[in-house]
């Protein structure tokens, strides 16, 4: 059986860029794609903090340590500069392979330079504290 699991993160990096215009894709600024273990041209899943929208498009180069994240084309329409957003990638494999796999995750400031990686996403406890309504 083959799984798909997370593969790389981006978490909560700032769009400088919305170009409508553009031929399309998404920049992302090499050093970040490095980091993330990102390839150009790589199938990519943008979720958007900010507004909600999901949407798949594939990565392409910023320039590096420049920061940018370029959301280009029809994406543009789905995230605007200053719009927080998470950037992922997922790979297929084996179970065995799945066994001892760790994703790359790569955390930004507000100028989208790195502050931390980690291969472990924190355990999510439950929140006593929680107001909403759930049913």
């Amino acid at each position: 059986m083959e799984l798909t699991l997370l593969k790389s993160k981006l978490h909560r990096v700032h769009v400088t860029h919305a170009e409508l215009d553009y031929e399309g894709s998404c920049a992302i600024d090499q050093h970040l794609l490095d980091m993330a273990n990102i390839r150009e041209y790589e199938q990519i899943q943008i979720y958007n903090v900010d507004n909600g929208e999901r949407f798949t498009t594939y990565a392409i180069l910023g320039e590096a340590g420049s920061g940018i994240i370029s959301v280009n084309g029809a994406a543009a329409h789905k995230a605007r500069p200053g719009d927080k957003l998470i950037i992922c990638t997922y790979a297929h494999m084996s179970e065995a392979e799945a066994s001892h796999f760790k994703p790359q995750l790569v955390y930004v400031d507000e100028d989208n330079k790195v502050t931390h990686t980690s291969q472990l996403i924190p355990l999510q406890a439950r929140d006593t504290h929680n107001t909403r309504n759930t049913g």
